[in-house]
């Protein structure tokens, strides 16, 4: 089995209690552990996969409740980095359908120094780039940049997700693009959703979204539809694969509990190589990744809604 070595924020999600249709209706709230490269890590161990953490939290009591949080889930934290600088912070409402309305307190994730001695962990492995502040500045950027290049060099199998927050990009969305593009160029998978893959491509149309990532570089790409399931396109073929239904509650997660799964699945192949040449195996392995998805939707809070293998196989 491969390790998945995830890169980016690992924060405290505020939950709004009482939930309303935005946070100016909230006034009380909930401490979650939250932060979506964290999120993916920890839906891959409790599938029984093997992650690893490479992240910065503060030297405070969040940061201390965070490591714990992904300890006890059996991600590999021995790679986090702790700072100063106050732990970040994000403070979320959900309204009736499980959507979200989301502000950020920015803090410790963008000081994560890069690590040479890292380089050869990522030998063969896979690595998912899937952070939303990532590309926002600080020292987390460079690191963010320079660990895409060990990934390449050290033949990994390279994921990205790119989480486009609009209360971080407002007014700056052709930077957000821009600075997307090479993770996408040198990624095997790029799962965006519906919205990401239309902004970033200027296309309007689903296939026109994929044919424009493809021929930037990627080889594998999901587009999650929510309810409707997951648009896929590999070495052409392409399908859309339905979901299940359920009532979400929350859908904070869902998405990278979709990854995580899906990452998890791809890293016990034998020939990972498999995952972009096999039609049908990345199909039927997207349909247990839009389980994943579905399930986490049904409660609320990321990392605690995350599905085990046996909820899975129920």
């Amino acid at each position: 089995m491969k390790e998945v070595f995830c890169i980016g924020e690992l924060l405290i999600d505020f939950v709004a209690e009482k939930q309303g249709c935005n946070l100016s209706l909230a006034s009380e709230f909930t401490k979650k552990a939250g932060g979506a490269p964290a999120n993916v890590a920890c839906a891959i161990a409790k599938l029984g996969g093997k992650s690893s953490f490479i992240g910065c939290v503060g030297d405070d009591p969040f940061g201390t409740f965070l490591l714990k949080v992904l300890e006890d889930e059996d991600v590999d934290i021995s790679l986090a980095q702790r700072s100063e600088t106050f732990t970040t912070l994000a403070f979320v409402s959900i309204d009736e359908d499980g959507e979200r309305d989301f502000v950020f307190s920015r803090g410790a994730d963008k000081e994560l120094k890069y690590s040479p001695a890292i380089k050869k962990k990522f030998n063969k492995n896979i690595v998912h780039f899937g952070a939303a502040t990532a590309l926002l500045g600080g020292s987390l950027e460079e690191a963010y940049g320079r660990f895409l290049f060990d990934a390449i060099t050290q033949e990994a199998f390279i994921s990205f997700d790119p989480n486009y927050r609009a209360d971080l990009w407002k007014n700056k969305t052709d930077i957000f693009i821009k600075k997307s593009m090479p993770f996408i160029e040198k990624s095997t998978l790029c799962k965006f959703s519906l919205e990401e893959a239309k902004l970033i491509s200027g296309k309007e149309n689903i296939l026109d979204a994929c044919e424009f990532f493809h021929e930037a570089g990627s080889q594998i790409i999901t587009i999650t539809l929510g309810s409707e399931g997951t648009f896929v396109s590999s070495q052409g073929h392409s399908n859309t694969i339905p979901s299940i239904m359920v009532k979400p509650v929350d859908t904070t997660g869902a998405g990278d509990a979709f990854i995580g799964c899906l990452l998890k699945q791809i890293s016990t192949l034998d020939n990972i190589e498999s995952a972009k040449s096999n039609p049908d195996l990345l199909f039927k392995m997207i349909a247990q990744a839009n389980k994943a998805g579905a399930i986490t939707t049904m409660n609320y809070g990321a990392i605690k809604s995350l599905p085990t293998q046996i909820q899975l196989d129920d």
